[in-house]
């Protein structure tokens, strides 16, 4: 029983059997909860590579679109259209909790509800290349914010499986083996305690046994000279 002294009572086995109980009901809890969390870990996962590579492929239309409008507009021009945003969005956060995991849910709301405010500048001296580069851009930025947030779920849950996991390890490998080793310990002094108080009550019951036989031999000893006396007394004519 390696890095354990208990007390081999009849109180500490009690005591142990309710903390084994408790560990054993608590092991089984830690593994449902980590295979549930690693049910929602993978789904989450493929949602994240799928929806990366949906926001990875838009961007690179985003990417074309600005290409071909910068090679139509001067850089000057192009700066000056998008230095001035007119469209700006507030960014509210809340959490969602998912097998004690608090994870993030992002939302956002624009300023004004006019779609064409995200257009900074004036038709006139733009292209129409940069106009579809912009609203491209103001579509994928949903997904973006999206995929931050599985992205975030994805993180926190890795993070709790491994610490579900630690405790699962500690409690299969180290908590529930001690606790059963320090239980047949006690077991085990407690039936040699017993054995040993059962021997004593036999010695003592012999003791006792071979006293009252030694009496029971004087008494009748005694008994035997007091008729052998009176016998051989002289009697009286």
């Amino acid at each position: 029983m390696a890095n354990i002294t208990v007390s081999p009572t009849r109180m500490e086995l009690t005591r142990l059997k309710g903390k084994l109980r408790t560990a054993q009901r608590g092991h089984k809890l830690l593994k449902d909860k980590r295979d549930e969390l690693m049910k929602q870990f993978l789904e989450t996962v493929r949602e994240v590579r799928a929806l990366r590579a949906e926001v990875e492929e838009e961007l690179m239309r985003v990417h074309g679109a600005f290409t071909v409008a910068s090679a139509l507009m001067s850089s000057e021009a192009m700066e000056q259209a998008l230095l001035y945003p007119k469209q700006s969005v507030v960014l509210t956060q809340t959490t969602q909790n998912i097998m004690s995991v608090n994870v993030p849910v992002y939302d956002f709301q624009t300023q004004t509800r006019s779609d064409s405010d995200i257009y900074p500048y004036g038709f006139a001296a733009t292209s129409g290349e940069l106009d579809t580069a912009v609203d491209a851009l103001g579509k994928v930025f949903r997904k973006l914010l999206k995929l931050a947030e599985i992205e975030k779920s994805a993180q926190l849950m890795a993070e709790e499986i491994e610490k579900t996991r630690r405790r699962v390890n500690a409690l299969e490998y180290v908590m529930i083996p001690n606790t059963q080793e320090a239980i047949r310990y006690i077991n085990m002094k407690l039936d040699e305690n017993d054995r040993a108080t059962t021997i004593r009550l036999m010695k003592v019951k012999d003791m006792i046994l071979k006293e009252s036989l030694e009496e029971k031999r004087a008494e009748t000893a005694r008994a035997i000279r007091t008729f052998g006396d009176s016998s051989e007394a002289p009697s009286e004519v």
